[in-house]
C-alpha cells in the first residue's frame, strides 16, 4: 500500500534560516515544528527532509559536517516522539546540471521509490519557490510555502497556501 508524506524542506522550515549552516550551535528549531510533526503522524503521514545543500560543494563544509548535525536534528525529533523516516539532500551547487538540486524533483522521485509514496496525497512545505516548484515537477500539487525563512513573493507563488510558519500548518494539513 502506498504512503502519504509530508516533505519538509530543512532550512527556514524546520531551523531558522542561518548562511550555510553546519554546526549544532546554530541550528534553531523553528517555534511549533515538533508540534507540527506530531499532528502530522496522528493523521497517518511519513515525514521525510529533502535540502539543497550546496555549502558541501562549496567546501564551506564537509559531508561529514552535514551528517553529524543532521543526526543530532533526528535525535532531537525522536527525543521528542517523532520518527522522520528519511534526510534527502542535495550537495550539489547552484550550477550543477545534476537531477536532486531543487527546484529538480529528484530527490521526491527518489523518496516515492524507496518509500513507496502516493505523491497526489502528500505534502511539500518549502520556504522557497524552488521547494513548490520541485513539489509540483515531481507530482506533488498540495504545496505549502513559509513565511519562516526567505523573503516570500507571494503573487507569483504556485504554492496552494502560504503561511507565517510551519506552526500554522496543522490549520490545513487536517486528514
Amino acid at each position: 500500500m502506498q504512503k502519504k508524506a509530508i516533505f519538509l524542506d530543512r532550512d527556514g522550515v524546520i531551523n531558522k534560516e542561518v548562511s550555510y549552516l553546519h554546526k549544532v550551535e546554530d541550528f534553531e528549531f523553528i517555534t511549533g515544528v515538533f508540534d507540527s510533526c506530531l499532528h502530522f503522524q496522528s493523521l497517518g503521514y511519513i515525514l521525510i527532509i529533502i535540502t539543497n545543500q550546496s555549502g558541501i560543494s562549496r567546501k564551506l563544509y564537509t559531508e561529514k559536517d552535514y551528517c553529524f548535525l543532521n543526526d543530532w536534528m533526528i535525535k532531537q525529533f525522536k527525543n521528542s516522539g517523532i520518527e522522520i523516516l528519511d534526510v534527502l539532500h542535495c550537495p550539489h551547487g547552484p550550477d550543477s546540471i545534476c537531477t536532486c538540486r531543487k527546484p529538480k524533483p529528484g530527490m521526491i522521485l527518489k523518496a516515492k521509490t524507496i518509500h513507496n509514496i502516493n505523491l497526489k496525497d502528500s505534502w511539500m512545505i518549502g520556504d522557497q519557490e524552488r521547494d513548490i516548484k520541485a513539489a509540483n515537477a515531481g507530482g506533488i500539487n498540495n504545496t505549502i510555502l513559509v513565511r519562516s525563512g526567505h523573503k516570500v513573493d507571494e503573487s507569483s507563488s504556485k504554492a496552494k497556501f502560504v503561511l507565517d510558519s510551519i506552526q500554522e500548518t496543522t490549520q490545513v494539513i487536517i486528514n
